[in-house]
């Protein structure tokens, strides 16, 4: 998810559910639908919000009137030259349709500007007015957030601690390091997408009935009974081996085919998919992904599973019977390991995993993976950022060493640990704090996507621009720095407007990853229940044959069609 492309989509909570809102805009109603395959989900409504009034706030007189000008300026006390030349750019919003029952209300705010700036911006609270011509800089207030080194385009802030729920609430600017004018679109620019705007989301209180707003951690339907058959192996490509390892290493270099013992490719990338059974196909999680492969002419590299704390069936006992034909047959596994009880509905806390209640499913799935004995891909709770229910930044951290440290202890050490973030610019504040440290994770990951129309928006992104923003977000904060990169969702809708935008949206895929060397993995997740399906908007990758052609044929790139592992 890039920095200039605000995207939000939540899953499914036992307890609270995520509602995103659009406040001064009519509408925003949310769709009723239930998915067979997968728990009930829907994609947020992510609409912004206008300021009612924006204004510079200056001393030099021949600023004029700045409350009707189509541009808001920041700039230090010593400006372009003037010692007393200091500009902030103050921004008013009236927040009205919070409901009374929101919990866990979070605000973002979203500045565009037209150049890159080697700038630090901070917002403040703000007790200046908004409305006034030319109201004089005062002390700032509380700081809400930063960004350091502005972008061109849109800039976010989070403001949640001012934010609070309804209410008149006004932020400013402060412009440090560059003492020249940094420039804002206002409520007067003539585009009124480059306006500032607000994006508010909130938790209500009540569990999810049939018509959810939120997108789940996927997975197999609770009804879904545990396996009782044996799976055929595949029907459409041969057995081949599994990957033979080389030397330690985590971006290794040296003539392709090799792969290192945390499953690193020494070039291209692995090309893998999620494609989630159901009850129509009597739960054949291997069938779910032999189906697609014979449309798409390969065999996938990596098979991508959801799996629950329930150490039972198909969700919790883990590698099932599916997977362990899937890795005969030699593709790699990627089980992302949720800390809920999928059939349940229910949610645990971080604290009750590293408190040692959940140890004996720990311990239990750590026996399975040792015995496996073949390296696997290992995830612990994907997209911590959007589970507030679940504790905090720290308990994460805390819940995923206490993890690691007893599959260590089981001797699961062909476990390969990855870290999976959403990658929204709106957490970037947060993850330092998430990450477990270079010792406790192999991979660096993050869920990307182009959802155009499926999200309110009206941009179409490019490949390139839809893997970019947390990839240069990495790479400028050192977090995970000389790890291995998955995408471990991506996807993208299509184009109602553009028939053939999808198509060839997947065949620009392996330029745009060949732009982005660290990612080493990529995984499509091919879910109807990614967002509701409607005319306008279809995550799946074979809605059609179009689209189905573009993503075979971007299977078919040499870049991704690594000489181990499952690709043919």
């Amino acid at each position: 998810m890039t920095r200039h492309g605000l995207h939000r989509i939540t899953r499914f909570r036992s307890g609270p559910r995520r509602k995103a809102i659009a406040l001064g805009v009519v509408g925003g109603a949310v769709v009723a639908g239930l998915v067979a395959t997968m728990m009930p989900l829907l994609a947020s409504d992510e609409l912004s919000i206008r300021a009612t009034a924006d204004t510079t706030a200056t001393a030099v007189t021949q600023d004029g009137d700045n409350a009707v000008k189509s541009t808001l300026a920041t700039c230090p006390v010593r400006c372009d030259g003037n010692p007393r030349g200091g500009r902030e750019a103050v921004v008013e919003f009236a927040v009205t349709n919070v409901p009374a029952a929101a919990v866990n209300v979070r605000a973002t705010l979203r500045m565009h500007t037209w150049q890159q700036f080697a700038a630090t911006v901070t917002a403040h609270a703000s007790t200046l007015s908004a409305r006034e011509a030319r109201p004089t800089p005062t002390s700032a207030g509380t700081a809400l957030s930063t960004v350091t080194g502005v972008a061109k385009g849109v800039n976010e802030w989070d403001v949640s601690t001012l934010v609070t729920g309804n209410g008149t609430w006004t932020v400013s600017l402060a412009q440090t390091g560059l003492d020249t004018r940094i420039y804002w679109a206002s409520v007067e620019n003539r585009n009124p997408d480059l306006r500032p705007s607000l994006t508010i989301t909130y938790d209500i209180g009540t569990a999810p009935s049939s018509a959810p707003t939120t997108r789940p951690a996927p997975a197999p339907s609770p009804s879904a009974p545990p396996t009782t058959t044996a799976p055929k192996p595949s029907p459409t490509v041969a057995p081949t081996r599994t990957p033979t390892a080389t030397a330690s290493a985590e971006l290794p270099s040296g003539k392709c085919g090799s792969v290192s013992d945390k499953l690193v490719p020494s070039c291209g990338a692995w090309w893998g998919m999620y494609s989630p059974a159901g009850a129509s196909g009597g739960w054949d999680h291997g069938k779910a992904i032999t189906d697609v492969e014979a449309q798409v002419g390969r065999k996938f590299d990596i098979v991508h599973r959801y799996h629950d704390f329930s150490n039972a069936g198909s969700n919790g006992a883990f590698p099932d019977a599916y997977e362990q034909q899937q890795m005969r047959e030699g593709r790699l596994m990627f089980f992302a390991w949720e800390s809920r009880n999928f059939s349940a509905g229910t949610t645990l806390k971080w604290a009750d995993v590293y408190s040692g209640r959940q140890d004996a499913t720990i311990d239990a799935v750590a026996g399975r993976i040792r015995a496996a004995k073949v390296p696997v891909f290992m995830g612990f709770d994907h997209e911590p950022e959007d589970e507030p229910e679940k504790g905090s930044d720290a308990e994460f951290v805390r819940a995923w060493r206490y993890v690691h440290e007893r599959f260590a202890k089981a001797g699961a050490d062909n476990a390969v640990w990855v870290w999976t973030m959403m990658g929204w610019s709106g957490h970037y504040s947060r993850y330092a704090g998430l990450y477990p440290g270079d010792r406790y994770v192999d991979w660096v990951a993050y869920d990307p996507y182009n959802f155009h129309v499926c999200n309110n928006s009206t941009v179409w992104k490019s490949p390139s621009t839809t893997v970019s923003g947390f990839y240069r977000w990495l790479d400028e904060n050192g977090i995970g720095a000389g790890k291995p990169r998955m995408l471990a969702e991506f996807g993208t809708n299509f184009n109602s407007a553009d028939p053939g935008a999808k198509q060839r949206w997947f065949q620009d895929f392996p330029a745009a990853l060949k732009a982005h060397p660290k990612i080493k993995a990529a995984i499509y997740f091919n879910s109807p229940g990614m967002t509701t399906r409607t005319a306008t908007c279809d995550m799946t990758m074979n809605h059609n044959a179009s689209a189905l052609a573009g993503f075979s044929q971007a299977g078919k790139d040499p870049y991704l069609r690594q000489p181990t592992g499952g690709s043919r």
